[in-house]
């Protein structure tokens, strides 16, 4: 079996939404080739297929949301952002101490994590018609998004 990883977000989060793309890899250093990534999907739909998929292999399953992004600006904005969330969470860790509480971190993720993942079956992957049925609604969102912006 494979690994799975997602973000957790609360159920009312707006990125719930969003177009979600799978990007599938090697699970370990022993094999090395270039990543598959594939969507856009509708969430519910790129779960259960990196679910389906990494359930026989050995290979990791990363599933996220894609920010249809529509200027140069607006994926400065983007990077500024990951780029301050990055030092942040680097000056947490610089603070902290490692070995005193970070392995109680680890584990305490750990077991949630464990509580969270579905034990038993993968879910069922959905069909073609289903996906396809996602492209369209994923379209319609894109474009009612871009075209609601004003025009610069």
């Amino acid at each position: 079996m494979g690994a799975l990883v997602t973000l957790d977000l609360p159920d009312d989060s707006p990125m719930l939404g969003l177009p979600w793309i799978i990007t599938f890899g090697p699970l370990g250093d022993t094999e090395e080739w270039e990543p598959v990534v594939c969507g856009p999907y509708e969430r519910p739909h790129a779960l259960a297929l990196a679910e389906s998929v990494v359930a026989d292999e050995q290979l990791m399953a990363v599933v996220e949301p894609l920010l249809p992004a529509v200027s140069a600006d607006e994926i400065r904005g983007e990077i500024t952002s990951a780029r301050i969330a990055a030092e942040d969470e680097s000056a947490r860790i610089e603070e902290s101490d490692l070995y005193g509480d970070f392995e109680d971190t680890i584990d305490d993720e750990l077991e949630e994590a464990s509580a969270r993942e579905p034990h038993g079956e993968p879910r069922t992957p959905p069909t073609e018609e289903q996906l396809r049925a996602g492209f369209r609604r994923i379209a319609a969102r894109l474009t009612d998004r871009t075209e609601s912006r004003p025009e610069g």
